[in-house]
């Protein structure tokens, strides 16, 4: 028998062991897969049951939020939209929207000439300089769809115009001073923009309005009458505050001239040297809150409610000289004579420095500049806005001089917000709060603090009232509403001295006085003596007639009607009061 060769026999077996080997690696492999994809669909069935049991967790990319805008909306008292984002498109100029060759189809003054007929109020010049510059960036914000078509008609890649987020104003420029405005980065600048920036952009202010204390109402009329008082007078610029002498709440804050903040101008910022060294101040800062100024006579019912608490005034028949009072080297005087004497009742209807004088130094520096620090007029004014002033403030013990022209409004400054918050004090019973532009719950309202009696707070009602009934603020009277106030008129420092040409017309006021609600405050800076001010600059003469006009526009809309059968009780006053008035 022959033998098997055994190179067949070795060959077999390879082979076999081989594809055997081959079959195990696959099979492992199938196993291998179905195991992932048994644990994949165990993973997914119990994912699905615990869901089932727990439900969904939340989650932080939530699709409402696609539904909300990016900064939330700044509504008045009422409701009323004061500030919103919306979707708009931007004109913008991107030079790599071609690859090759030139960024621009047409020429640069021809795309400028199709531009300027679509927006009349482009500068040409300033177009072509941009368009050749290879620059990109912004050649107009916020465009109508009508507008984006116009320009897409003129057929240049280059001109682009995306959809963006814009904030808008719909009031415009009324209580700019208050809001402030959005910059390009999308933060809040100068007002309440910026006090507010990160409770705005937060979920919840994205989703519910900021609300402030302001009433679109009153705000409106009272920039309107600050304007038209502004143009009577000539005036430089005005400042006015409306305040709730109960809550510190603001209805109306206005500084003129004002600015748009939905077109914010390099100039609304920024001043020259030449127009500062005129003492003129950007439009965009707040004259109310970050301009301080010495305020005048409308410190003088002040100080006569300090020396009625401190009891240097016991009797309102007294009287003091009112001859001119020389004092270390300097000589206090009066506008007029008001004759050889006067009393408490005289100096506050005449506004006499001289008297005030006197009755401040006999109350004394410590006692004054406690109360005046209690009212807080020696820091920065109580309010959310951002710019806020900081007092020129006599620091130290006042010596004798400073004490007596403090006493009358000179040698401090402040703001007229300070102002509006000491004259709340005066005639709400004696209670200081600070000011806000956040609308208060009856709880939110600060228990405050005492600064003056309730029995003192009752005489001043009575001396404001006296003062525009027979004073200097006779022109501040509006018939039915019980005006009291008082007139402020001081020069303006400058270099060198004071500027006698130059004045701050300040009126100060309440309404109505047997039942306090409301302070007004109406400030002209630099009026000019006119036809219709009767050639004369003082503050009886351009700020009373504005809070004349304005008491009547807003007395209604805030619930107090005119009512002529009513006043304040000031019978007892009344064999005091002089046989003539005085205007300052």
């Amino acid at each position: 028998m022959g033998a098997i060769p055994t190179t067949v026999s070795t060959g077999r077996r390879k082979l076999v062991n081989v594809r055997q080997r081959s079959l195990l690696v696959a099979k492992l492999r199938t196993l291998w897969i179905l195991g992932v994809f048994a644990l994949v669909g165990v993973l997914a069935l119990t994912r699905i049951c615990w869901l089932g049991v727990t439900g969904p967790g939340g989650r932080d990319g939530d699709l409402s939020g696609l539904l909300v805008p990016n900064r939330g909306e700044i509504v008045d008292r009422n409701g009323v939209p004061l500030a919103r984002e919306f979707n708009t498109y931007s004109l913008w100029f991107n030079p790599k929207a071609m690859s090759e060759g030139s960024s621009l189809i047409h020429t640069p003054e021809q795309v400028a000439d199709g531009l300027v007929r679509i927006f009349p109020d482009l500068n040409r010049a300033e177009l072509i300089a941009k368009l050749r510059s290879g620059k990109p960036g912004y050649l107009r914000k916020s465009i109508l769809p009508e507008d984006a078509n116009k320009v897409h008609a003129l057929g240049e890649p280059a001109l682009e115009y995306p959809m963006e987020a814009t904030r808008y104003y719909p009031q415009g420029s009324m209580a700019a001073s208050v809001l402030g405005y959005v910059d390009t980065y999308g933060k809040g600048q100068v007002g309440m923009e910026e006090a507010f920036d990160k409770q705005l952009t937060s979920a919840d202010g994205r989703t519910h309005p900021s609300v402030l204390s302001i009433d679109f109402r009153v705000q409106s009329a009272l920039e309107d009458e600050l304007a038209r008082g502004m143009a009577l007078s000539k005036a430089k610029g005005a400042a006015g505050i409306i305040l709730d002498v109960d809550s510190g709440e603001i209805l109306g804050l206005a500084s003129l001239p004002s600015f748009d903040p939905n077109h914010v101008q390099p100039s609304d910022l920024m001043i020259t040297p030449e127009q500062a060294a005129q003492g003129d101040v950007p439009h965009g800062f707040n004259r109310v809150t970050n301009q301080v100024y010495e305020l005048g006579s409308t410190f003088k019912p002040i100080t006569v409610a300090a020396a009625l608490d401190a009891g240097t005034i016991t009797d309102l028949r007294r009287r003091w000289p009112a001859s001119p009072l020389h004092v270390a080297g300097f000589t206090i005087h009066d506008l007029h004579n008001y004759g050889s004497s006067l009393n408490v009742l005289e100096t506050l209807i005449h506004s006499s420095n001289v008297v005030t004088a006197q009755i401040a130094d006999e109350l004394g520096g410590v006692r004054l500049k406690q109360t005046m620090e209690s009212l807080g007029m020696n820091q920065r004014p109580y309010v959310e806005l951002p710019a806020r002033g900081f007092p020129l403030w006599p620091r130290g013990e006042w010596p004798r001089l400073r004490t007596m022209t403090v006493a009358y409004g000179h040698g401090i400054a402040v703001t007229p917000l300070h102002l509006a918050s000491a004259y709340a004090a005066l005639v709400n019973g004696g209670i200081w709060r600070p000011a806000t532009l956040k609308k208060l719950d009856a709880g939110q309202v600060p228990e405050g603090r005492r600064v003056f009696t309730a029995a003192t707070s009752a005489r001043i009602r009575q001396l404001l009232r006296m003062i525009v009934s027979y004073g200097t603020g006779r022109k501040a009277d509006a018939p039915g509403f019980r005006v009291g106030g008082k007139t402020g008129s001081a020069e303006k420092p400058g270099a060198g001295g004071y500027r006698h040409h130059s004045l701050i017309a300040t009126f100060a006021a309440a309404f109505p006085m047997d039942r306090p609600r409301y302070v007004v405050i109406a400030m002209m800076d630099e009026p000019q003596g006119t036809e219709a001010t009767s050639f004369q600059r003082t503050a009886a003469w351009n700020a009373a007639p504005v809070v004349a006009r304005v008491v009547p526009r807003i007395g209604p809309l805030l619930g107090i009607m005119p009512d002529e059968t009513r006043d304040i009780d000031v019978s007892d006053l009344k064999p005091l009061i002089p046989a003539g008035g005085a205007e300052e």
